[in-house]
Parts: structure tokens; C-alpha cells; sequence
């Protein structure tokens, strides 16, 4: 990403990085084109953890100083 362009917001940055991992498990295109993808990849993946982050930060702070104890963590199937 240039120093021009912003940073994608997490739908963005999410569908691009769900396009990357579609195209990288398709196996299809060289080696060089693939690690670019996955290069890309990682960029994005640490976009989205970022604004997750942030977003995180803005919960806690709603809640207030309880907020922790009453934070249960989410429990994927």
C-alpha cells in the first residue's frame, strides 16, 4: 500500500483477504503469483486484527471499569 492510499476498512480488507486464501487454495497460478497473494495476505490479516483491536478497545471502554469481568469470551463451534 502507498503512502497515498488509506488503509481498507475491515469489509474491505476482509474480502479481499477471503478472495486471496479462495485463490490460494485453488493451487492455481505460478509460485511467484502465489506468494505475492500471500503476501497481500498477510498485510490484510493484520489490517483486520488491527481494526479488530481497535474495536475491542472501544468495547472495554464502553463498558466501563466492570467491563472485564462481565466480557465473556466467545466460544467458536
Amino acid at each position: 500500500m502507498s503512502p497515498k492510499q488509506k488503509e481498507p476498512s475491515f469489509e474491505e480488507a476482509f474480502k479481499r483477504l477471503s478472495e486471496i486464501v479462495d485463490n490460494l487454495e485453488s493451487g492455481e497460478g505460478t509460485l511467484t503469483e502465489m506468494t505475492q497473494s500471500f503476501e497481500e495476505g498477510v498485510k490484510l490479516s493484520k489490517i483486520c486484527a488491527g481494526h479488530l483491536d481497535s474495536i475491542e478497545q472501544k468495547v472495554q471502554m464502553l463498558l466501563g471499569d466492570g467491563g472485564a469481568e462481565q466480557a465473556v469470551a466467545f466460544d467458536e463451534e
